[in-house]
């Protein structure tokens, strides 16, 4: 059931009228007129995000939503963000535009320093990303577990410079005829910016029945690319049911299989 902002949160954005739940997502999202708003997880992360696209310069290949910020200055009240509304639909399918979008994306991150409250995180998805970094460890149950060792055995050092990347581009990223593109709900990592581009491969093979042949579009070394990402989306799958179903597993061992198929 999606919750709904209190009045005293919509007046203190200067929105008013009833509130209407968004698809998509994790069913959080909803509009009021031509903003969006949205529970947050962690204040702290959600003022720096809202800051950063406030930020960002305008770019031919891509939009941001522009936080909206209260009447006290903050992006954040009540657990609550607002930001535009912009028209678009998830480009799934569309798998050459989305990289391209987002490593357009990432070429306007380039710079921005590292913030420190990545540190601070531990939700399931921080936790599976220093995993797929060899940075923590984790136990997963059944036969989880011994697939996690697999991706774990295909990994292997690289070169590339770490900066700030978008983890979850797949479902984020609106296109609308006329615009360029819109990336939606910052989910902020500080690596390599082909990591982001397995992510989306991952995603694509894993749930959107993409062609194998999506892999090459990591680039170099995309066997390895793509063994971290699906790491990464193991373990935060495992941390997030305990016990993933026996399908879900089935996804992942046959996208292991391209992976160890394509070294």
């Amino acid at each position: 059931m999606t919750v709904l902002p209190p009045a005293g949160v919509l007046a203190a954005f200067g929105l008013s009228g009833v509130p209407e739940p968004l698809p998509g997502g994790e069913g959080r999202a909803v509009r009021v007129g031509g903003a969006v708003l949205k529970p947050v997880d962690g204040r702290e992360e959600a003022e720096w995000s809202a800051g950063l696209f406030e930020r960002l310069p305008p770019s031919v290949s891509f939009r941001v939503p522009r936080p909206i910020r209260a009447g006290s200055g903050t992006y954040v009240v009540g657990g609550w963000t607002a930001s535009e509304l912009l028209p678009g639909r998830t480009g799934t399918r569309r798998w050459a535009s989305l990289l391209a979008v987002g490593r357009a994306f990432h070429e306007a991150l380039r710079d921005v320093p590292r913030p420190d409250l990545l540190d601070r995180r531990g939700h399931p998805w921080a936790v599976a990303d220093r995993v797929a970094w060899q940075e923590a460890d984790v136990a997963l149950r059944g036969d989880a577990g011994p697939m996690l060792a697999e991706l774990l055995g295909l990994l292997a050092p690289v070169a590339a410079p770490a900066q700030l990347v978008h983890g979850d581009l797949t479902g984020n990223v609106l296109f609308h005829r006329g615009s360029p593109p819109a990336v939606i709900d910052f989910s902020p990592y500080w690596r390599p910016a082909p990591y982001a581009d397995a992510i989306v491969v991952a995603d694509a093979l894993l749930y959107h029945d993409a062609e194998p042949d999506l892999v090459d579009a990591i680039g170099e070394d995309a066997p390895r690319w793509l063994a971290r990402a699906l790491t990464f989306r193991l373990v935060a799958l495992g941390l997030l049911t305990e016990d993933p179903a026996p399908e879900e597993l089935a996804r992942f061992a046959a996208v292991t299989r391209l992976a160890r198929a394509r070294l």
